[in-house]
């Protein structure tokens, strides 16, 4: 089979970014890299802020806040209403365990592709209130119908409080089929937590079609926006039970406002984070999106056919549109977290790229992602250097 073919570049899109043109950033997928008029919008916010802070905080900032999180809101198909800003996914997970009231008998589920520091914020609140927490093993090769399957066998209704399943695994690049899971959930009368920590401004979704009770994604790794940009998204029966990590001034105006409103903590990049939509929407959102999804499957392929890796081994991440890829590592390579975060620093170092790498179920894993400022030299010369860099152990 032949390698595909890259996508043409979207011109002026590199210029947008002030990384360093030394190092091919092939991780966005981590941190996200905010574009130079996102970095300025901020910059002006925190200006004014400095020129007066008491009327930075003190005058409108509460409504600017509520106008950000319409305009955010809108984007993602959710309700408004229903939508607070928080610093990113994990704390908006942590917002709805500890507002379950969990109890000794009860569990949470969770499947093995889950995002480790999730997991830690389970198994904190569960040691918490006496609940326990639950793994479900799911096979990379899954297909969509199998791992609804999965779940509807592993839920036990009465007992699961709640499930916390991803929209795209951040392990495995994976895209499982939240709203079919959602609806499975839904029939034995247990809650679900989307965790969709990479599906803002990567994926087209719409959060009211998925139906889950809770849905969190963060903005500023596909969504252009700066760090510590992410939404939680409620079910209207759960609002008024949903509580702040910290209770602040605005406690009593109830959901979303008690949850967004941390007194001095920096608001400019929750403000700055609609020009980050702005900046996709000039790029074209739809291209965007092709062009980031071609490019990782073109880097998967050519990192793949390097380390000896045939296309069918090669994971597929289950829809046209996801922007990771994974390629399986030789045996014994990374089956660690710390190997996998030793050996990312030394490709970094040596080889100058930045990507993720991966210790899942006793194997390492690269993770390469596609953005508008990476070009297809830059994988090409990952696989030339890469095979050379492992043979040295």
């Amino acid at each position: 089979m032949t390698v595909p073919q890259p996508p043409e570049p979207i011109p002026g899109a590199r210029l947008l970014f002030s990384l360093d043109p030394a190092v091919s950033h092939l991780n966005h997928g981590s941190f996200g890299a905010v574009p130079i008029g996102v970095q300025r919008a901020q910059q002006r916010l925190r200006d004014e802020m400095e020129a007066n802070p008491l009327r930075f905080f003190a005058q409108g900032l509460v409504d600017r806040i509520a106008h950000t999180r319409r305009h955010l809101a809108t984007f993602l198909g959710a309700d408004p209403d229903g939508t607070a800003l928080v610093g990113n996914a994990t704390t908006g997970v942590a917002v709805v365990l500890q507002s379950l009231g969990l109890r000794p008998g009860d569990e949470v589920v969770t499947t093995d592709h889950g995002y480790g520091a999730v997991g830690f914020s389970v198994e904190r609140e569960c040691g918490r209130t006496g609940a326990v927490s639950r793994t479900l093993r799911v096979p990379l090769t899954a297909s969509d119908e199998e791992v609804v399957e999965i779940v509807r066998t592993g839920l036990r209704p009465g007992r699961t409080r709640l499930l916390v399943i991803d929209q795209i695994t951040s392990a495995t690049a994976r895209l499982f089929p939240t709203a079919a899971i959602v609806g499975v959930a839904r029939e034995q009368g247990v809650p679900v937590l989307v965790d969709a920590a990479h599906a803002p401004g990567m994926l087209p979704i719409t959060v009211a079609s998925v139906g889950a009770d809770f849905w969190v994604g963060n903005l500023h790794k596909w969504a252009y926006a700066p760090r510590g940009t992410a939404v939680l998204v409620v079910a209207e029966p759960w609002r008024e039970r949903i509580q702040p990590l910290v209770v602040s001034w605005e406690q009593d105006s109830g959901f979303p406002a008690r949850v967004e409103w941390q007194a001095t903590l920096d608001y400019t990049p929750w403000l700055a984070a609609p020009v980050g939509l702005f900046t996709l929407r000039s790029l074209d959102l739809d291209r965007v999106r092709a062009h980031n999804a071609a490019l990782a499957a073109y880097g998967q392929r050519v990192v793949g056919d390097a380390l000896g890796v045939a296309p069918a081994d090669l994971p597929e991440p289950g829809g046209p549109t996801v922007s990771m890829r994974l390629i399986p590592l030789p045996p014994g390579v990374a089956t660690t977290m710390d190997a996998a975060t030793a050996l990312r620093a030394r490709i970094a170092d040596r080889l100058a790229a930045e990507v993720a790498v991966m210790a899942w179920n006793d194997r390492g894993w690269l993770r390469l992602c596609g953005q508008v400022y990476n070009k297809p030299d830059e994988y090409d010369r990952l696989a030339v250097r890469l095979s050379a860099l492992l043979a040295q152990g």
